[in-house]
């Protein structure tokens, strides 16, 4: 199974190919009116991953990018601390 990914796009460097709304169309949509990509879903399932890979490798625009899912528990099991909250007494 695929580690868990972020999805990232850039509407401005997208040149409308396509390629991502065919490779991963849960994932990806094309704008209706300006034919660049649409993001439907930044945390795709885990089914889904190796075809959104597939979709950053094969955009000519290099527009798509991925990068590991945070993991809500990290700062539990590093022993990092906890991000700060304020109390009022």
């Amino acid at each position: 199974m695929s580690a868990a990914v972020r999805v990232c796009v850039d509407r401005d460097r997208c040149c409308g190919a396509g390629n991502c709304v065919v490779t991963a169309p849960d994932v990806f949509d094309q704008d209706d009116e300006d034919g660049l990509v649409r993001l439907r879903r930044a945390e795709p399932p885990a089914d889904a991953v190796d075809r959104v890979r597939l979709a950053v490798e094969l955009c000519p625009a290099g527009a798509i990018s991925v990068a590991p899912r945070p993991d809500p528990e990290h700062h539990a099991a590093t022993g990092a601390p906890a991000p700060e909250t304020s109390a009022t007494p």
